[in-house]
């Protein structure tokens, strides 16, 4: 008689009950001290900033507790004022110009044109520099005895006048020029990952019902990447609340205090005015900007996946 042969699997090693401790555990261990570090250096220093913000701390931390005399004090400093104007200011512009420009650039990409992976890293080049290097880059390229107005002069157009860096009026819109200049490319990977992302069967529906293709960007494919908008006006607003090396290399808040930023506020009263305690409140008052766009985006989105 034949003799069949069953290919029965081998039975599986059993594991000690020490094994399966472990795998429960090793990857809690593995993963315990970046916790704790980030709980330590992240939220335990921003729950210590808040502290110093109600203390009369100076030079060193003093645990002498006064209230709300520091935020009093903020709201009460002229420089603080014209921070937070020429951050609305430099923030508006810095937005909506990094907004629009990314757009466009996205849409010109997704036409499929040749050459699309070097104009593509062209575009981001920026991006992978610092903002140091940046704004040493446009403080020589805007200096009037440097830069581009010497440049015109010497091509025989001794007319030209372009002195923002030191003009108090139209400093602060220097640092929206450096800042564009970088960020644009960065917004411009954002859109054109979103647009490769849309159906093509809905464009297609549209052309053959014979919709325009700028018809088709407005009133189709832009609503639709509505979440890249929202991420990219998150991060970018991120940028310009924080922004402080850009500001310190390009014109170090001046002339003046006409560029002046809350981050180099808090940087200079914390750091070398001895004001501690009002510098904390500053640090307090930018982190409450950044909550104030951030909540309502995160309770928009989560509000969105509980009623899909």
């Amino acid at each position: 008689m034949p003799v069949t042969h069953t290919n029965t699997p081998a039975p599986l090693a059993s594991t000690t009950p020490w094994q399966d401790k472990m795998q429960v555990w090793l990857p809690k261990l593995i993963l315990s001290p970046t916790i704790v570090v980030t709980l330590i250096c992240v939220y335990g220093f921003v729950i210590w900033t808040g502290l110093l913000s109600f203390t009369k701390s100076r030079f060193l931390p003093q645990f002498d507790f006064v209230g709300w005399r520091q935020y009093e004090r903020l709201l009460n400093n002229d420089r603080w004022i014209t921070a937070c104007e020429n951050l609305l200011i430099f923030g508006g512009l810095f937005i909506a110009i990094c907004l629009l420009i990314g757009v466009l650039l996205a849409i010109f990409l997704d036409q499929k044109i040749q050459q699309e992976g070097m104009i593509r890293t062209i575009y981001l080049y920026p991006m992978a520099l610092s903002f140091i290097v940046t704004g040493t880059a446009w403080k020589w390229i805007l200096n009037p005895g440097l830069g581009l107005e010497n440049l015109v002069h010497q091509m025989g157009f001794t007319d030209f006048k372009f002195d923002w860096l030191v003009n108090s009026d139209m400093a602060v819109y220097t640092l929206v020029i450096a800042a564009v200049w970088q960020s644009s490319g960065f917004v411009m990977a954002l859109f054109l990952a979103g647009l490769r992302g849309i159906d093509s069967s809905i464009i297609n529906a549209a052309q053959i019902d014979g919709a325009s293709k700028p018809r088709i960007y407005w009133s189709i494919i832009l609503p639709c990447l509505r979440p890249v908008f929202f991420s990219a006006i998150i991060i970018l607003s991120h940028l310009a609340i924080k922004s402080f090396d850009l500001v310190t290399a390009l014109t170090s808040g001046g002339p003046g205090y006409s560029s002046d930023l809350p981050a180099l506020f808090m940087y200079s009263h914390s750091f070398t005015r001895g004001q501690m305690g009002l510098g904390a409140a500053s640090a307090i008052m930018m982190l409450a900007g950044i909550l104030a766009i951030l909540v309502p985006y995160l309770y928009s989105e989560l509000r969105g996946k509980r009623n899909a």
